[in-house]
């Protein structure tokens, strides 16, 4: 990868993100959690998540990931508070798609598209999808629960 290719990949939006992840720690009482874990670089993201009235009320994340990884995070817990398990899936469904060229996610997941730079260095794609995968993960074991 070239020092050009780094620069348009690590923008200063992306890296600013990496500042600024919510509901970052763990919850006292999770009714679930999720651990994922990217083999190639070893980034994870654990999340655990309180679901009330099917949707997610609580959320917390741990975050030990690259910079990429950091801004999936921070996008995933600006959005991922009142939304189902099936929001939080296809969310990470359409994520997976935009990295492989298409459409950014639809609101409240519009935020991935800072990482639109990333679709074409596919050895990061895993890590920019942990932190919603493990959100999603977590909530449909949640409401499994129930």
């Amino acid at each position: 990868m070239s020092d050009q290719d780094l620069m348009k990949l690590y923008s200063g939006k992306i890296l600013d993100l990496t500042t600024r992840i919510p509901h970052l720690g763990t919850l006292s009482d999770p009714q679930a959690e999720a651990r994922r874990r990217s083999p190639l670089c070893g980034s994870s993201v654990k999340a655990g998540v309180v679901l009330r009235d099917g949707r997610v009320a609580e959320f917390a994340q741990e975050v030990r990931a690259c910079a990429l990884g950091q801004a999936a995070a921070a996008i995933t817990g600006g959005a991922v508070i009142g939304r189902s398990p099936a929001e939080l899936r296809a969310a990470a469904e359409a994520l997976a798609a935009m990295l492989e060229g298409g459409p950014v996610p639809p609101a409240p997941f519009d935020g991935f598209e800072v990482l639109t730079p990333a679709r074409e260095f596919k050895n990061r794609h895993t890590s920019i999808r942990l932190a919603l995968e493990a959100a999603a993960e977590a909530a449909e074991a949640a409401a499994a629960q129930v």
